[in-house]
């Protein structure tokens, strides 16, 4: 048996990106959103002067700590990602118009996806990790942004970047520093080597 019965796991996202990759690595899991107050958490952590990559682990802990709390005998993942570009902290665009507004800032520069993964069991936080890819968009025309927009659509609005790099938003891109799984919300290698040394995974 490759995963034991016991404990079970529960993903604390709606992410379906996220659901995807513990799909394809051949996990057994439930999926639950954990309702926190994102937008309050990540405004006390800006006026604290907090980084984004430990916000990341504040808002992955407080997702986990939350389904937890509901399922105590369960291995919770909570995972969340921000995007830092020049100091500045970005969040899913509200609508196309954020979207194209959001690209046009990225167009050009560098910026960072800090991206954390907490493991919660039995009321305490027993695992985390922080992955941050860095990804360097190209100096592309108006017309390839109005051309990706139109046909993205409103998928681009379920990505902190708005964009997808696992579909045409790739080519928006010049340089990738980090593995696409992490780029997608859920860094699966130290992920897996922690189910293993918890016994969740053969070894």
């Amino acid at each position: 048996m490759i995963q034991a019965s016991d404990p079970r796991l529960v993903l604390a996202s709606a992410s379906s990106s996220r659901a995807a990759l513990l799909r394809a690595a051949g996990l057994v899991f439930t999926a639950e959103a954990a309702h926190v107050d994102e937008t309050a958490l990540k405004a006390a952590a800006q006026a604290e002067g907090i980084p984004a990559a430990d916000t990341a682990v504040m808002l992955a802990d407080a997702k986990a700590q939350r389904l937890s709390r509901r399922y105590p005998e369960a291995l919770v993942i909570g995972g969340d990602q921000m995007l830092v570009c020049e100091d500045h902290w970005f969040d899913k665009p509200a609508d196309m118009a954020a979207a194209r507004a959001q690209l046009e800032a990225l167009r050009g520069r560098t910026h960072a996806l800090p991206t954390a993964l907490v493991c919660w069991r039995e009321g305490q936080r027993i695992w985390h990790h922080v992955a941050t890819p860095k990804l360097t968009m190209r100096g592309f025309s108006d017309a390839l942004l109005e051309a990706y927009l139109e046909i993205e659509g409103e998928a681009v609005l379920h990505s902190v970047g708005g964009y997808r790099i696992e579909g045409p938003g790739l080519q928006l891109f010049e340089r990738i520093e980090g593995a696409q799984d992490a780029i997608l919300g859920l860094p699966m290698l130290p992920l897996l080597g922690f189910l293993r040394q918890h016994g969740v995974l053969a070894g």
